[in-house]
């Protein structure tokens, strides 16, 4: 790397909050950028603010709330990077608006999530969390009543998405029957079969595993009304998202019976750290899971997390790539040559931005070599690269920031 050009990249700065994984650090430092300041934990508000108020570059998991607040007080804010799967702790609205694309890790830890599920099954089925908890009473339930193997029984899956099919995988291994549903139609894995309607769905399973986004469609999915229609003595389980349970219908149908147990390692309200208490009607229930959403923290997965949000973060910063953005139009760009000059221009989305870039370009005699546009949303993204090398202080970068519309406009030379 050129003394030049390692001396630019000093200058942006890099927070990564969570004790997100050291590969992410390394990965960094290995592609140019020192400046990268490390917490272990996450931050209330106000230090929040004040962290991130001079970040080029942030990362975070899923403890770190970004509101427009906060986004707002990151005026040199260029990207963000969720070093995990979900996006909901960040105000994406806020950011799109402000040029400011988001990343996130969808695929890394789905091995890891499929795992936790297959242990919760089989610990359900063989009834083992009330077993536990009387042996630590001193108690000594040694019977086979209420104990299954897993083997002949059906698995029902909400969402085949890449962890709910991975855990088709998983569970036929153990000659598991599986049957799934989705919104959207999905191939099957194995000899897994799909349903045509979740209610088919719920009839059908001895144990019911959840592997859906979180969005107005599956908000409260599963209440009193659903539940109803699952087996007598069949098992519920959701690595999903907090809210798809309405956990007070959950906790009757336990409480009744008509549930025999059921697993969670997500919660409609989570601590935001270890010294807030958790609260759930669920709590001292000695047949059901309860896990502090787990079920991406393993080392493997943090590590893959660690690489693939930091390497996202890299590629945008050296050529503009927004591929895997989840809030921002994506472009998939070539690796930009020494030699050019590529400017990278976000706007709100509205006729005539892309003709004032060109007659910016135009008026100074400068031959525009390649451009890539795309619009998504309320947001425009161009880049425009130029076959000759544009310095510092040249006033093109002014120029296109004073286009009606601009969010704003990033040069990599």
């Amino acid at each position: 790397m050129n003394s030049k050009l390692s001396l630019e990249k000093d200058k942006i700065k890099i927070v990564l909050l969570e004790g997100i994984h050291e590969n992410a650090v390394k990965m960094f430092k290995e592609a140019g950028y020192s400046n990268v300041d490390h917490y272990p934990a996450a931050l209330d508000a106000d230090e929040l603010k004040s962290v991130v108020s001079d970040a080029h570059f942030l990362g975070i998991r899923s403890r770190t709330k970004l509101t427009e607040e906060v986004i707002e007080a990151a005026s040199k804010l260029t990207s963000i990077g969720c070093f995990c799967i979900g996006t909901n702790q960040v105000d994406l609205t806020a950011a799109a608006m402000r040029g400011i694309p988001v990343f996130n890790a969808p695929y890394s830890n789905t091995r890891s999530v499929a795992e936790l599920v297959l242990g919760q099954i089989i610990m359900l089925l063989r009834g083992v969390p009330q077993r536990s908890a009387a042996a630590h009473k001193g108690g000594w339930l040694k019977n086979a009543k209420g104990s299954y193997e897993a083997r002949g029984k059906t698995l029902g899956i909400i969402g085949y998405g890449h962890i709910g099919s991975q855990l088709s995988v998983l569970a036929e291994s153990l000659g598991m029957n599986v049957i799934y549903f989705d919104v959207i139609n999905k191939l099957a894995m194995g000899n897994a079969s799909a349903c045509s309607s979740m209610d088919e769905l719920l009839a059908k399973s001895d144990v019911v595993s959840l592997h859906v986004p979180a969005n107005d469609q599956t908000k409260n999915m599963i209440t009193a009304a659903e539940i109803a229609k699952m087996k007598q003595g069949a098992h519920l389980i959701n690595a999903a998202r907090g809210n798809v349970i309405v956990i007070d219908d959950l906790a009757a149908a336990l409480e009744s019976g008509h549930l025999a147990g059921a697993a969670l390692d997500v919660f409609p309200v989570e601590p935001a750290g270890k010294d807030e208490e958790f609260e759930s009607p669920l709590r001292g229930m000695d047949n059901v899971i309860l896990t502090p959403h787990i079920g991406g923290s393993t080392q493997e997965a943090q590590e893959n997390i660690g690489i693939e949000v930091a390497d996202k973060l890299i590629t945008y910063s050296d050529n503009g790539s927004t591929l895997g953005a989840v809030n921002f139009p994506e472009v998939s760009l070539p690796v930009k040559d020494r030699t050019h000059t590529r400017f990278l221009h976000i706007h709100r989305n509205v006729p005539g931005v892309l003709l004032k870039i060109n007659d910016v370009f135009a008026s100074r005699g400068i031959n525009i070599s390649g451009q890539y546009l795309r619009s998504e949303g309320g947001v425009g993204y161009v880049v425009v690269e130029v076959d000759e090398e544009i310095k510092p202080g040249a006033g093109v970068r002014k120029e296109l920031a004073a286009i009606e519309g601009t969010l704003r406009v990033r040069f990599l030379f």
